[in-house]
């Protein structure tokens, strides 16, 4: 699985690349030989958003191509799909912009271009055809793309790998090779050192495959705070509240909030972000043995809550609250945590819009702009206390589900908020981490949610 480089940085070959929105392709057309026009009306080329149209040369060959933008208004609007969807729908070979771009758009258009040149190429036992490249355009702020194209690739690689291939330990060392690259400390406790981590030993006692908690630092210690939580499920089964077939076909991507969390580790670490980072991973299988946790077990948490359990399927919530809990001691500046927690977060806001919480609704509205701005979104939900009580138990401090079918995604994240009572800045993102259909630069697949978005918000914040 990779992101091939797709950039070069010169070619005497490199063949002119346009990029033409519906309301400038006449102007466009009027400044290009007659035999460019004729070709382009031809084939009835309208500048559509996602269309790119090669164009003839003197001798039968390709001279070069033009991208339609569609109905965008100016070229600052260009998002990073636009420019993915004309990596991904160029021949083979080497193009270079012949639109000027402004600094911005020229950024997100080349990041949008190294995540279009995405693969799935791995488990392939033929190898696959080289991609275009594109000669880096000395507007863009190369070094962030190549950072966010990396941490977007790191992402995905992770959530696409199969369980056979990566489980607790492999997530593990996977945060491990990343902070051997930056020179970061990262420690990842297994068996006996996961005492004071009671859910997520509880979680991973059904699988032969051990529970880890990775703890990844880097930055001084002086610097603002910032703590990244994801869920590492690495395998749902469901435990003992066992998940039908159908729905057991993605559960390997239910890692998909510590795989994110390492993409944007890795891009703020490459970036050198003025932060002292702090990444939590609880890594874990959730399968079944005699030792599973069973439905009306009564937990202890790292907090001292105990939690009543009514569904063994609604793990995460339970490994991440540990999780938080040892966040929350160290009050960060920042505290985030990224999960593939809830299907009715998906039922309210459908795979491509991450659900968002936070008790401080400034955070909130910040990053919803940001996101709005990377091509990266995230939509608010309410923390509403109302429901809170949906969260009693009989016999234990809290249960980990509600008795009611509505509101599923505000009840875990309430179930969340009860474990961070220290940290005044914390978001919660409940997010799918898959693309379900295939469209430019995004194949059916993982995909790094958050990332960009997150990476925007913490420098805002944090200089």
């Amino acid at each position: 699985m990779s992101c091939d480089s797709g950039l070069i940085e010169r070619s005497a070959a490199a063949r002119p690349l346009w990029l033409v929105t519906e309301s400038g392709l006449a102007a466009w057309a009027a400044s290009q030989p007659a035999l460019v026009a004729s070709w382009v009306q031809a084939h009835g080329f309208q500048a559509e958003r996602h269309r790119v149209l090669t164009l003839p040369g003197a001798e039968g060959g390709i001279q070069g191509a033009v991208a339609g933008l569609g109905p965008l208004r100016g070229l600052d609007e260009l998002s990073v799909w636009h420019a993915a969807a004309v990596q991904d729908r160029l021949p083979p070979g080497d193009y270079v912009l012949a639109t000027p771009l402004a600094h911005d758009a020229a950024t997100r258009f080349v990041v949008g271009w190294l995540m279009g040149a995405y693969r799935i190429t791995r488990y392939r036992s033929t190898p696959q055809p080289r991609s275009a490249a594109l000669v880096a355009p000395p507007e863009a702020d190369l070094r962030y793309a190549a950072a966010a194209a990396r941490g977007m690739t790191l992402a995905r690689d992770l959530i696409n790998a199969p369980a056979n291939e990566l489980g607790p330990a492999e997530l593990g060392a996977a945060a491990m090779a990343l902070a051997e690259r930056f020179a970061a400390r990262c420690v990842v406790l297994q068996a006996g050192e996961l005492e004071d981590y009671p859910l997520v030993r509880a979680v991973g006692a059904g699988s032969p495959r051990e529970p880890r908690v990775v703890d990844l630092r880097w930055g001084e210690g002086t610097r603002p705070r910032v703590t990244l939580v994801g869920k590492g499920v690495c395998f749902d089964s469901g435990g003992l509240d066992l998940k039908p077939s159908s729905a057991m076909l993605l559960m390997k991507k239910d890692m998909g909030g510590a795989a994110c969390a390492l993409g944007l580790a890795s891009l703020l670490m490459e970036l050198e972000a003025p932060i002292c980072l702090r990444v939590l991973l609880p890594c874990v299988e959730n399968s079944i043995d005699g030792r599973a946790y069973r439905p009306g077990d009564v937990l202890r948490s790292r907090k001292g809550l105990t939690v009543e359990i009514g569904n063994t399927d609604a793990e995460g919530r339970l490994v991440l609250a540990d999780a938080l809990t040892e966040a929350d001691g160290e009050r960060p500046e920042l505290l985030i945590d990224l999960a593939t927690l809830t299907g009715a977060a998906r039922t309210a806001l459908g795979p491509e819009l991450p659900a968002a919480y936070s008790p401080d609704p400034t955070l909130l509205e910040q990053l919803q702009r940001l996101g709005q701005l990377e091509a990266d979104p995230v939509w608010p939900m309410p923390l509403w206390s109302g429901y809170d009580d949906e969260l009693a138990s009989k016999i234990a401090d809290l249960g980990n589900v509600s008795q009611t079918a509505f509101a599923g995604s505000i009840i875990a994240a309430l179930f969340l908020k009860r474990f961070v009572t220290a940290t005044r800045a914390w978001l919660h993102l409940d997010l799918y981490a898959w693309n379900p259909k295939e469209r430019p630069g995004r194949p059916i697949g993982a995909e790094g949610q958050c990332i960009r978005a997150l990476y925007r918000l913490i420098r805002a914040r944090f200089g």
